[in-house]
């Protein structure tokens, strides 16, 4: 089973009782499940609502305005993968992804598909609420930020997740793709490693691997390939470092 049957509230250290801000959706198919991780987010302070499949989850979504997503992938009809990409690409709310699949090419495409989590079954209470904490600490804080960012000619609009080419050209990138770029262009110049790229594109997430990473940035720099000028640079035994200036308007 996932979770104790005796849920408790969980306190982390330094901290006071959640406060009722945050409205979490559990998306599982199995009612036991559902139950528990309900229990223990509610004992924890959250407004927390369940569906048993993405019918029900489109659903309360209409009706209600949801911060988080904590969604199975093994469930009939739309799998979870499915959804968290449709909302991914729809600009939903943060999706932390469920599955009794562990194995690092399960995770990667989780990840693909725009989860900001991968949470490996079973799994704790305790475990759940570090990484919904983490998921609700990802949310835009600046609404007036701006939506383009520019180098080398290239264009990225971070509001409709596309890429352009220096022509123009739409370039087809994974929501992973896309987001490891992102955090290299919003911190060019500067060395960042495997650790901080992982954290910053997806929250930290200790079922990830660094090769998720190193899948990430070979196909970036395969699809960034402009007049020859390098644009990611491999920084010996210290990560990654984007080369060009970086504008925003």
């Amino acid at each position: 089973m996932m979770l104790q049957k005796s849920i408790q509230t969980v306190v982390p250290q330094g901290s006071e009782r959640c406060r009722p801000t945050a409205t979490i959706l559990i998306v599982d198919d199995d009612i036991v499940i559902r139950t528990l991780l309900a229990n223990g987010l509610a004992a924890n302070g959250y407004n927390v609502h369940t569906a048993a499949n993405t019918v029900e989850m489109d659903l309360v979504r209409q009706r209600t305005s949801v911060d988080l997503i904590l969604l199975d992938i093994m469930m009939p009809g739309e799998d979870g993968l499915s959804a968290c990409h449709r909302i991914e690409r729809d600009s939903g709310p943060a999706v932390i992804l469920l599955s009794a699949r562990g194995e690092e090419h399960d995770r990667i495409t989780g990840l693909d598909m725009g989860a900001a989590h991968y949470l490996v079954k079973p799994c704790s209470l305790q475990e759940v609420l570090a990484h919904v904490r983490a998921g609700l600490r990802r949310r835009p804080s600046n609404e007036n930020a701006s939506t383009n960012l520019h180098f080398l000619g290239w264009r990225m609009n971070l509001a409709s997740h596309e890429l352009f080419d220096p022509n123009g050209i739409l370039i087809d990138l994974t929501d992973g793709e896309f987001a490891v770029l992102r955090v290299f262009l919003e911190s060019p110049r500067r060395v960042l490693s495997r650790d901080q790229l992982l954290a910053a594109a997806r929250g930290r997430n200790t079922d990830s691997f660094d090769r998720a990473i190193d899948v990430q940035v070979s196909r970036l720099r395969r699809k960034l390939k402009c007049r020859g000028e390098e644009i990611i640079r491999t920084v010996r035994n210290e990560g990654y470092l984007l080369v060009p200036e970086v504008h925003s308007m």
